[in-house]
């Protein structure tokens, strides 16, 4: 049986994730995103799927930089699935005038209800846990206390709790992108797995004090027609100014016109590594499109 390391406890959107791509996989919950990295370099899991992106809060570092400096496990594949928040309270304490004296959740989930906070809930601390379902048991284990929790429905149906207020979030398109990570091969079988297209994703670090070379590179990839869907920058950690930049080409690796932009970067003086390719998939409305 394939075991699958996600960002835990159960009911994290995480976790619903992993449900789509590995329908009759073994899931083990993981308290952070470097444990579920972890244990697949340890052996204790087959693949890691672990959250890279948000559609408004951005890259999530610490996966992105872990898998940089610390792990460095290919990406094997990658979901979309839709970002539903609710606020919600253990059952004993809800009442249609109860306000909490603090609210958990994830800090992107927090970013990403910020309008809901400040309206709603004007004054009321908050605190940023692990996760959002992370969130949702700590209400669940403290019914006496007065406080609330944003998360997903399936947390709220895992924990018990009651939904106050659904759909809280600033922006109806929410996404997560979520990227599998592992050292074996990844198969994605039957409608669980639609494939949405290809993706190779490549680490390019620029030459020192090398004038246009970022224009450059750029280039590598534009005379050969290769689209690039993202292009971000993240330090180096070795000193001010130091950067390397994640690439993102809307295609699986070919025989010729990555590697001829690859090789092409490495005479520039780039330090180039891939880091994936990869199929990509997305969830609209529960269901998984092509």
């Amino acid at each position: 049986m394939t075991k699958i390391a996600y960002l835990g406890p159960k009911a994290t959107f995480t976790d619903l994730a992993a449900a789509r791509l590995f329908p009759e996989g073994t899931r083990i919950p993981m308290d952070t995103i470097p444990d579920c990295i972890d244990a697949v370099q340890a052996g204790e899991a087959n693949h890691a799927l672990v959250p890279i992106e948000n559609a408004l809060e951005g890259s999530v570092n610490i996966t992105v930089d872990y898998l940089i400096h610390e792990v460095q496990l290919p990406i094997k594949g990658e979901i979309i699935i839709p970002i539903q928040q609710h606020y919600m309270v253990h059952p004993d304490q809800a009442q249609a005038e109860f306000k909490p004296e603090l609210v958990y959740s994830h800090s992107h989930a927090i970013a990403q209800c910020r309008k809901f906070l400040h309206k709603e809930l004007k004054g009321t601390p908050y605190e940023t846990v692990t996760s959002t379902a992370a969130a949702a048991k700590y209400v669940q284990e403290h019914p006496d206390q007065k406080i609330a929790a944003i998360a997903n429905e399936l947390a709220a149906k895992e924990y018990g709790l009651t939904i106050l207020k659904r759909n809280i979030h600033d922006y109806n398109y929410n996404h997560t992108k979520f990227v599998v990570v592992s050292n074996q091969d990844v198969s994605f079988k039957g409608y669980e797995a639609v494939s949405e297209g290809d993706k190779t994703t490549l680490m390019v670090l620029l030459p020192a004090d090398h004038s246009g070379a970022l224009h450059q590179v750029l280039s590598a990839f534009s005379w050969r027609k290769l689209n690039l869907t993202k292009i971000e920058s993240r330090p180096m950690k070795t000193g001010l100014g130091n950067y390397f930049f994640i690439i993102d080409i809307a295609q699986s690796m070919d025989e010729v016109l990555i590697p001829g932009a690859i090789s092409e970067l490495e005479a520039l003086g780039c330090k180039v590594s891939i880091l994936g390719s990869y199929p990509t998939f997305k969830v609209e409305n529960g269901v998984l499109r092509p």
